[in-house]
């Protein structure tokens, strides 16, 4: 199995058919719980839709959750929630603002990932801690675009990468064997741990 595991939240595909904050709310804090007691390294908070105070009380549970734990909590392009909430991190869109400029602006050790479709994007992602590099695979989180990486763009990706890179995009069971023959540090991923979740897997069984 792979090393690194990144959950990427998803609170409407955890809860389809159901817009409820709320409900929501309370289904992302028992995933949280869950991955702590995996040993899921990272939780990437990603609820694009939701306005800064929401979002905000998102990240609280998941700081909350993981204190004391080994898996750090980084919040999807919100540098300004990240610091209010005292999570560990930040997860910087391939078009975000520059990694250099985040670190001007955080403490020692607050942690910078950025996502990259290309070659290029790895090249020039500036001061960051980790890649999360995707989609390798079709999934329903990107449907359409951007093009697909492929093993091959993955394994491109990780030979010119100063750190480590995980894949994202599609990923099940049964490609880790081929992700990690990439060189990949590790995956990412949203259906492949709603999936763990839902029925209460620990990642070793993946």
């Amino acid at each position: 199995m792979t090393r690194w595991q990144c959950l990427v939240t998803d609170r409407r595909r955890l809860c389809p058919g159901n817009a409820d904050f709320e409900i929501g709310r309370q289904r992302l804090a028992a995933q949280a719980r869950w991955a702590v007691e995996a040993g899921i390294g990272l939780i990437q908070v990603r609820e694009r839709d939701l306005e800064a105070a929401q979002l905000a009380t998102v990240v609280h549970d998941f700081v909350r959750v993981s204190r004391g734990s080994g898996t750090r909590i980084v919040v999807n392009d919100r540098v300004d929630v990240a610091l209010a909430c005292g999570a560990h991190g930040v997860h910087l869109r391939h078009d975000s603002v520059a990694a250099a400029a985040v670190r001007t602006i955080t403490p020692s050790g607050f942690l910078i990932g950025r996502s990259v479709h290309a070659r290029d994007d790895a090249v020039q992602a500036g001061p960051v801690d980790y890649l999360i590099a995707g989609p390798v695979f079709p999934t329903l989180s990107k449907a359409g675009a951007p093009a697909l990486l492929g093993l091959d763009g993955l394994t491109e990706i990780v030979r010119v990468a100063a750190v480590p890179v995980l894949g994202i995009g599609g990923i099940t069971p049964e490609h880790l064997a081929a992700v990690a023959a990439t060189g990949a540090a590790g995956i990412a991923g949203i259906g492949l741990f709603i999936d763990a979740f839902a029925r209460g897997m620990a990642i070793a069984e993946l």
